[in-house]
């Protein structure tokens, strides 16, 4: 009965979906401390995603991973209140720290869009989440059940959560707490449909409990 329901709403999402144009995003290099990289990257140079999900040919996957949920995030109307232009941020290379990387979203016309910061912030305001379990075919080798639920505040983990799926629902957790909306569901602060990559045998929703203000 869940499977159903959980396949009709993702019907749904994928018709609003199928046209939907995401916007560009820009990488630019910002340091290199050592001055080596795997992929030759100098400080200055700069990549255009066409979207969150297609990276130019051969973009390092390391980057691209660890970036993904700032990408995720900027795509879906997150903010970064902590720097001076909110519509961007800045991640680093996971192999060693040597590289950094400015992650910049673009507008239709291919220009950096610009959201000043207003003031800095006085320190981090963690949203409270709730990660639920909406279909599960009771064979995951946690015994998640449809229904199961965890509350979460920003970016902490819940106590002995499947990792796997905590992999592919953190860029959710990530873009919620900096204030994403989802136009495409119901409800736009509920995130649905992410699953579990062992056979799909569990989907997780995602819902914001707190104001993302």
């Amino acid at each position: 009965m869940g499977g159903g329901c959980c396949d009709k709403n993702q019907k749904e999402k994928d018709a609003k979906l199928v046209n939907t144009q995401f916007p560009k995003l820009k990488f630019t290099v910002i340091k290199n401390d050592n001055n080596f990289c795997y992929h030759n990257y100098k400080v200055g140079d700069e990549f255009i995603l066409d979207d969150f999900t297609h990276a130019p040919e051969h973009f390092c996957l390391g980057i691209a991973h660890a970036a993904f949920p700032c990408m995720h995030a900027l795509t879906f109307g997150g903010r970064f209140l902590f720097m001076e232009n909110m519509a961007s941020i800045n991640t680093t290379c996971p192999d060693g720290g040597k590289m950094a990387f400015k992650i910049e979203l673009l507008d239709k016309e291919g220009n950096v869009v610009l959201d000043p910061q207003k003031e800095k912030p006085k320190g981090p305001k963690p949203k409270r989440m709730e990660i639920e379990v909406e279909y599960s075919d009771n064979t995951c080798s946690y015994g998640y059940k449809e229904g199961d639920k965890w509350e979460v505040k920003g970016l902490q983990t819940p106590g002995g959560f499947c990792g796997a799926a905590y992999h592919l629902l953190f860029p959710v957790l990530f873009e919620m707490n900096f204030g994403a909306k989802f136009d495409f569901e119901k409800d736009p602060n509920c995130k649905t449909g992410t699953t579990c990559p062992d056979g799909g045998k569990v989907k997780f929703k995602v819902r914001r409990l707190d104001s993302e203000g």
